[in-house]
């Protein structure tokens, strides 16, 4: 594996590290395009900000930095900058609109929350549900902002662990995995999920995503700096391409934000 997309900074509140120790760990493990996709910013209409994300008053010099290390280590690894972006309908013009204005590449989309009537009754997709619209609505979504044509490839996309009618799971895991294909936009294999041995990657999806042929691409999803290469998740995420038969297409192709 010689590219990875998803990785995080300090900035958001929940990794640790500087860039250079996450550079230089991609470097030792063989990579030779990486990118930075932090949680992007964003302010609600009353001015309340997730305290998850990448702050407003931080996200020039998460710019500003990243364009200083893509000069200095340019003979050494190809640098990208973008951010992992949900798809909130009204709000995702003006998310848009304020990556591109800050000179982010390409953004990656990660659908951890699905929008409420306020902030606070945003709805967690990283759960368990026994509810079947709730994951209507989560796949809907996702497709939605596939449809946008401005992601390069989709986080996490089996992050709902959705305890419903078998048939109702498959058929709208189904429904995700022909609009990925149909829409040439890859589902991500997540390497924080494998290494923390969390509900994803959930083989149900990865069959389907199989059978379907969608397009399938890796992501290490850094959150420290010893992250930045995984040998370990490689293998397993590795064995599940040949055990479900995936459509692996290796490193993506950056949708740029124009």
């Amino acid at each position: 594996m010689i590219y990875n997309f998803h990785t995080h900074t300090a900035r958001c509140g929940h990794a640790s590290g500087t860039e250079k120790e996450y550079i230089e760990t991609a470097i030792a493990g063989g990579i030779r395009t990486m990118g930075f996709s932090d949680h992007i910013p964003l302010a609600y209409g009353d001015g309340h900000e997730d305290t998850w994300r990448v702050p407003l008053s931080q996200a020039k010099d998460y710019v500003d930095t990243l364009h200083t290390l893509t000069r200095e280590y340019a003979d050494r690894i190809e640098l990208h900058i973008g951010f992992e972006c949900e798809y909130y309908p009204a709000y995702f013009d003006s998310m848009l609109a304020y990556a591109k204005d800050l000179g982010a590449e390409y953004l990656i989309l990660g659908q951890h929350y699905l929008m409420g009537d306020t902030p606070a009754d945003a709805i967690k997709m990283c759960q368990n549900t026994t509810d079947p619209a709730l994951l209507r609505r989560y796949v809907s979504t996702v497709i939605e902002g596939m449809e946008t044509k401005k992601f390069t490839y989709v986080a996490h996309p089996d992050v709902l662990m959705a305890s419903v009618d078998e048939t109702v799971y498959d058929a709208e895991m189904q429904r995700l995995c022909e609009a990925s294909r149909a829409l040439d936009v890859p589902l991500e294999i997540n390497f924080l999920g494998i290494r923390r041995g969390r509900h994803y990657p959930h083989d149900r999806l990865w069959r389907i995503a199989g059978q379907v042929g969608a397009p399938v691409t890796f992501g290490f999803d850094a959150h420290k700096p010893s992250e930045a290469y995984d040998a370990s998740s490689l293998a397993v995420a590795k064995d599940m391409v040949a055990q479900h038969g995936l459509n692996y297409i290796g490193k993506p192709t950056l949708k740029p934000l124009v």
